[in-house]
C-alpha cells in the first residue's frame, strides 16, 4: 500500500492511496468465510457450501466493503500521524482513474480531495484596542425590582374601608331569579372579586367604593366578558358546568382585604436575602444590586467576543480558505442544502470559520485549557442568575446543587456552558494582549447601544438592498 499527498497549493490537496492485492487479500477471505458458514443456500446444507458458489454470489460485494474500510482506515490514519490540517472531509475525486472495474482489476488507486487550514498570523499586539464592559443595573430598574419584593412580600389586612379597586372582596353570591333568591340555585360561600379584574365597567364602578355589608347584583358573565376560566373561578365550579348560566347574582360583601407592602425591615431584608446578611436599608439595596449584576456577567462577555471577532475578521481580510472545496463539502455533507443557499450564506460561514481557526490559534498559543470544574462553576453560576431573575435571591445550596447536578447531565448544555467557559479564558488571555478599556455601563446605557448598533445595521442592509437592486437594473 501507498499513501501521498499532492498539495495544488497552500489550502488544497489531493491524497492518493494505492491498494495491493495483498493488502486486502487476507480480509476479503476472512469475510467470505465468515458468509459460507452464515448463509442459507437451497440444495446445500448450512456451512456447507461450496466457496466457489459464494465468491461468485458474494465477491465483488465483500470486497468493496473490505476496500471500504481499508481507505476508510488508512486515511483518516494518515492525516492524523501527519497532523495534516484539515478543513472539513475528505472528497473523493470525481474522475475517470477513481472509477473500479472489479471484473479485472486487482490493485486500485484512489484520490481523495482535501482543504487545508492555512497558515497565518494574527499579529494581535497592546496597539490593537478593545473595551470590556463591566454592565451594572440602572437605578429605575434597581428600584423596580425593589418594588416587586414589596408587591410580593406584603399581607392582605381587614379593612373598614369602602373598597379600592385592587382590594379583594369575599362574600357570598346567591343566584337569583326575577330578583329573588332561585329556588335550589346557586349559593357561593366565600366567593372572591378584585374590581381590578372585572371586565365590565358598570359592574366595575358598583364594586369599587362598596362597603362590607353592601349587597351588589351582578352577572358573572357579563362582568368577566364571558371569559369562561374567570367565570368558572368565580362560582367555584369547572367550565363545563357554566355553559348554561347566565343569571344574575347578588353579592354581598362579607370581607374587604387590602394589600399591605412589608416594611423595609430586618424581617423583610432576611426574607429576601437570608438571615443576618444586611442590616439595613443601605446595604439592602446594595447587596440586591451586587446579585442583580451577576446576570450581565454573558453579556458583558458576548460583547467583548464579538468585537475581538471583528478584530480578527479585519486581521485575516487578506487570509484565503479553500472556498470551491467548502462549497463543494456543504452541498455533499448536508443534503438539504443547495447551491444558491450555500452560496447566500457563504460569506457568514466563512467568516465563521475564520474566527474559529483564529480561536484555536489563540486556545494554542496561550495554552488554555477548560476541566470540568470549570464548567461545573460556570453551571453554578448560570444557575444562581437564573434564579435571581425569577426572584430567588435566597436559595438553599442543596437546592442549587440538585439543579445544577441535573444541568450538567443535559449534553447541549455542558457544551454550551464548555464554549462559554473558553470564551471566558479567551478573555482572560486577549487582556494580557491587547489593550483592553474596562469600561462601566448601566443596563440602560447597554440597551440603548444595542439600540443604536441595530439601527445603524437595519441602515446597511437597506442600502445594500438599493444597491444590488441599481445593479440588477444596470444589468437589465
Amino acid at each position: 500500500m501507498n499513501i501521498s499527498l499532492n498539495k495544488t497549493d497552500d489550502v488544497n490537496g489531493v491524497i492518493t492511496i494505492e491498494i495491493e492485492k495483498a493488502d486486502y487479500q487476507e480480509k476479503v477471505e476472512e469475510a467470505l468465510n465468515r458468509l459460507r458458514h452464515q448463509v442459507n443456500i437451497p440444495g446445500f446444507r448450512q456451512g456447507k457450501v461450496p466457496k466457489g458458489i459464494i465468491e461468485k454470489m458474494y465477491g465483488k460485494t465483500v470486497l468493496a466493503d473490505e476496500l471500504s474500510k481499508i481507505l476508510n482506515d488508512e486515511l483518516f490514519k494518515y492525516i492524523r500521524e501527519n497532523n495534516l490540517p484539515v478543513l472539513g472531509e475528505p472528497l473523493a475525486v470525481e474522475n475517470e482513474e477513481n472509477k473500479i472495474d472489479f471484473e479485472k482489476d486487482e490493485n486500485f488507486t484512489f484520490s481523495f480531495d482535501i482543504a487545508l487550514s492555512p497558515e497565518f498570523e494574527l499579529s494581535l499586539t497592546h496597539e490593537d484596542k478593545l473595551t470590556y464592559y463591566h454592565i451594572t443595573l440602572d437605578e429605575e430598574s434597581l428600584q423596580d425590582q425593589i418594588n416587586a419584593y414589596l408587591n410580593n412580600y406584603g399581607t392582605y389586612e381587614a379593612v373598614d374601608e369602602p373598597a379600592l379597586e385592587d382590594d379583594l372582596l369575599k362574600g357570598t353570591l346567591t343566584e337569583l331569579e326575577n330578583g329573588e333568591p332561585k329556588e335550589n340555585g346557586m349559593v357561593i360561600e366565600n366567593a372572591v372579586i378584585m374590581p381590578l379584574y372585572v371586565k365590565d365597567e358598570e359592574t366595575r364602578k358598583q364594586l369599587i367604593g362598596a362597603k362590607v355589608g353592601d349587597k351588589i347584583v351582578l352577572n358573572p358573565k357579563k362582568a368577566y366578558d364571558n371569559n369562561e376560566a374567570e367565570i368558572a373561578s368565580l362560582l367555584q365550579t369547572t367550565k363545563d358546568k357554566i355553559q348554561d348560566i347566565d343569571s344574575d347574582f347578588s353579592y354581598e360583601i362579607k370581607e374587604i382585604t387590602r394589600y399591605k407592602k412589608p416594611e423595609m425591615n430586618q424581617e423583610f431584608f432576611d426574607k429576601i436575602l437570608g438571615e443576618g446578611v444586611v442590616s439595613s436599608e443601605e446595604e439592602f439595596k446594595l447587596k440586591v444590586r451586587d446579585l442583580l449584576n451577576t446576570q450581565f456577567a454573558s453579556p458583558s462577555d458576548y460583547l467583548f467576543i464579538r468585537d475581538l471577532r471583528n478584530l480578527i475578521l479585519d486581521k485575516m481580510k487578506d487570509v484565503q480558505l479553500p472556498e470551491e472545496f467548502l462549497k463543494r463539502w456543504l452541498l455533499e455533507s448536508n443534503k438539504e442544502s443547495t447551491a444558491e443557499s450555500i452560496e447566500n450564506e457563504f460569506p457568514k460561514i466563512i467568516d465563521d470559520l475564520k474566527f474559529s481557526l483564529a480561536k484555536d490559534k489563540i486556545i494554542k498559543e496561550h495554552n488554555i485549557e477548560v476541566s470540568h470544574e470549570d464548567v461545573e462553576a460556570l453551571g453554578n453560576e448560570k444557575a444562581k442568575a437564573q434564579f435571581i431573575q425569577y426572584g430567588i435571591l435566597n436559595i438553599r445550596e442543596e437546592f442549587l446543587g440538585d439543579y445544577v447536578k441535573n444541568m450538567l447531565s443535559n449534553e447541549k448544555t455542558v457544551n454550551d456552558l464548555y464554549q462559554q467557559t473558553l470564551n471566558r479564558k479567551i478573555i482572560e488571555g486577549m487582556k494580557q494582549t491587547v489593550d483592553v478599556e474596562e469600561k462601566e455601563i448601566t443596563s440602560k446605557e447597554l440597551s440603548d447601544m444595542l439600540e443604536k448598533e441595530k439601527e445603524k445595521e437595519k441602515e446597511k442592509e437597506e442600502e445594500k438592498g438599493k444597491e444590488e437592486a441599481s445593479t440588477g437594473e444596470n444589468r437589465e
